[in-house]
């Protein structure tokens, strides 16, 4: 089983505050009969009354400290793509987030450049608070 990331307690945290039930940690999956680990699996009942059912969600978490960040968002894409072509096969139902802090976030994923990655990429972002624990944004 491969190491956790350094902020894997800390979205876990956010995740359980924000209403999150932790079903994995980590997820399994397989790829080519080989395994995969996804950080976390959650899921939520829904409030309304008019939503019968619950969601689900897989969540990767990428910390993004070595000393080139496009070296951490080229691991960090290229896991994220391999991971939701096997959700999707798996466990079609769940959603896969990539999970990083603000400043990350801020560095990377805004702007005019940083938009267009993401959308061509489809990644779907929460972006936390590592001090608070707390989640900030769902970016879809």
């Amino acid at each position: 089983m491969p190491a956790r990331d350094l902020y894997h307690d800390h979205v876990k945290n956010a995740l359980i505050k924000d209403g999150w039930e932790i079903t994995d940690d980590p997820l399994k999956l397989k790829w080519r009969r080989k395994p995969i680990y996804i950080d976390l699996g959650a899921k939520r009942e829904s409030l309304l009354a008019a939503q019968k059912g619950s969601r689900r969600i897989a969540v990767e978490i990428k910390s993004f400290t070595s000393a080139s960040s496009l070296e951490d968002l080229y691991g960090a894409l290229g896991q994220f793509f391999l991971y939701d072509t096997a959700l999707s096969r798996a466990e079609p139902e769940r959603e896969l987030y990539l999970a990083i802090r603000e400043p990350v976030y801020l560095s990377l994923f805004t702007g005019a450049e940083g938009e267009e990655l993401r959308l061509r990429a489809q990644v779907k972002l929460i972006v936390f608070d590592e001090k608070k624990q707390e989640i900030l944004q769902w970016i879809e």
